[in-house]
């Protein structure tokens, strides 16, 4: 039996090293699994899109929908699963965070930028409307925090508060000494810097608009990394063996057993005894 399709999906961007780094974890992905037929798809911005790919799908084919995407949000609620339900056989997998691995990413992308224990960190998300997205969010800055002493903060680029620029502020008040300092600082060293550890999967406008937030520096986003491919693979297997769940059979009946006979003879059994009724009370001896 072939393995279900996987479809890569992607959010989509204008930036071409963006576009290039995504095509290339599509590649890494189809690297670590021969044989497995991993095709490209978008929510937004380019194509194809994901309701395209969907519905082109061979007759009798099964596919998983996996998003390349950091956290549940709109285009997983909404677009993803629309396009799953369009079409029997398909499946959606969870996105790719959050996740440890992802954390000991940025923890790695931090030290490559030379933060220090002295500086603070916005761990910046994109943002969206459904508040899931901030809790998958908020679940992975606790991972950092396991990994970091630094004073850490949750930001967003949209949709969702405190945003990038807000958080980068505050923080850098705190290292001034200002209205914001005091427990809420997390004892954090006077002289610091304030690091923006971008919690992202590729450059493009997001990743664009967190060198005008303020910060002292501003981590590389996740991409390259094979991580990012062993996770999806991880999300697409656990899609699969869902998909390949059966109910609880019923125990087989034995030979004593007739259950195609039993309702009948239940059915037969009360007409007699409303016949029996009806004669004994029209028909009274």
């Amino acid at each position: 039996m072939n393995s279900p399709i996987m479809i890569a999906c992607a959010h989509g961007t204008s930036n071409t090293q963006g576009a290039a780094e995504v095509n290339a974890l599509r590649a890494a992905i189809a690297e670590l699994r021969p044989g497995l037929d991993v095709r490209e798809a978008y929510v937004d911005v380019q194509q194809p899109d994901l309701v395209d790919v969907v519905a082109g799908l061979p007759d009798g084919e099964a596919a998983v929908v996996v998003p390349l995407l950091l956290s549940v949000g709109y285009h997983v609620k909404v677009d993803i699963a629309r396009a799953v339900k369009s079409r029997p056989g398909s499946a959606a997998a969870a996105p790719l965070g959050p996740d440890p691995r992802l954390a000991a990413l940025l923890d790695q992308r931090l030290r490559e930028a030379g933060t220090t224990d002295n500086d603070v960190i916005v761990l910046a998300a994109a943002g969206s409307s459904n508040p899931n997205a901030a809790v998958s969010v908020e679940e992975l800055l606790g991972q950092l925090r396991a990994l970091r002493s630094n004073r850490m903060v949750a930001a967003y680029g949209a949709s969702a508060q405190p945003s990038v620029p807000d958080a980068v502020a505050m923080l850098r008040e705190e290292l001034a000494g200002g209205a914001g300092a005091g427990e809420s600082a997390g004892a954090v060293d006077v002289g610091g810097r304030v690091v923006i550890a971008s919690y992202l999967l590729a450059p493009g406008f997001f990743h664009d608009q967190l060198a005008k937030a303020g910060a002292d520096v501003v981590t590389q986003p996740l991409l390259p990394s094979p991580t990012l491919a062993e996770i999806a693979l991880d999300r697409y297997d656990a899609a699969v063996a869902a998909m390949n769940e059966t109910p609880t059979e019923a125990p087989v009946p034995g030979p004593a057993e007739a259950p195609d006979k039993a309702p009948a003879d239940a059915q037969q059994g009360g007409f007699f005894k409303a016949l029996q009724r009806f004669v004994t009370k029209y028909f009274p001896r």
